[in-house]
């Protein structure tokens, strides 16, 4: 597993989804390790980490692989950026190691059921099909470019996001991703998802500081699931960018920056 550990102090670390990979945390690395220790990791299968081809791509694993990634960096004590699939991820392994979990940054994820999910990307979820769509075509990691923005990503920014995917073999974790959303009971990683859904609750016992930032114009995680964080995190800071995309880091940068310094802070 490929990670990124920069800077000294109260740690925080970062979660990243499907299809992008450290990259996208990185103007808040630069801007948090002159304060903190930033630690931002690839899952196995996405940036710079292994690729192996044959590998259970599943929730259970990816959070073992987190649990064990801090347990190899003695961290004792930690707080959360979490996006997309990082959110499952991230919360899953905060819940289980909740004494030491202190903030949680959440941007346009979720950490509970939900049966919606856009055609397209049920599309790229269809047996034999979806695995052309996905590797052969690249038709999930490419789009993303444009369609999980608002505003236009410079080239050089495009092709940085790309550039672990080149290939069939390296699309592996973005296909199972996308096969390993857990839409019923039946799905491997559904038991998985419920008892993450659970424990959120330990978050507010524990005292756990969430900031929620959301992008309104994102096409997957839509305002159905930001309402479903407000219901559930009422006393949540939140801020909400009615032009943000999925890629909010990327639409909303220079607003979200201060927030953050400022949540962190505190």
């Amino acid at each position: 597993m490929h990670y990124i550990d920069e800077g000294s102090g109260p740690v925080i670390v970062m979660v990243h989804g499907n299809p992008t990979w450290s990259y996208y945390f990185r103007h808040l690395i630069t801007l948090l390790r002159s304060k903190y220790r930033v630690i931002a990791l690839d899952h196995i299968g996405c940036g710079l980490s292994e690729k192996p081809q044959k590998y259970s791509y599943c929730l259970a694993q990816h959070i073992e692989n987190m649990e064990q990634l801090l347990t190899h960096l003695h961290i004792d004590r930690f707080s959360l950026v979490v996006h997309d699939w990082g959110g499952a991820i991230g919360i899953g392994c905060a819940v289980n190691h909740i004494s030491s979990v202190d903030k949680i940054v959440v941007m346009n994820t979720a950490a509970f059921r939900s049966s919606r999910i856009p055609l397209r990307i049920r599309l790229c979820r269809l047996p034999l099909a979806g695995e052309v769509i996905v590797r052969m075509l690249n038709g999930f990691a490419w789009p993303a470019q444009f369609m999980a923005v608002k505003k236009k990503l410079a080239a050089t920014v495009a092709k940085a996001y790309l550039a672990p995917y080149n290939n069939w073999q390296n699309r592996v974790a973005v296909y199972n991703f996308v096969r390993d959303i857990p839409l019923d009971a039946q799905h491997p990683s559904y038991a998985t998802l419920v008892d993450i859904e659970k424990k959120l609750p330990l978050l507010r016992a524990h005292a756990v500081s969430l900031l929620i930032v959301w992008g309104g114009g994102d096409f997957c995680f839509n305002d159905h699931f930001f309402k479903e964080w407000r219901t559930r995190f009422p006393e949540a800071e939140y801020h909400y960018f009615p032009d943000g995309g999925h890629y909010i880091l990327e639409d909303k940068r220079e607003e979200i920056v201060p927030l953050l310094t400022s949540f962190f802070r505190v």
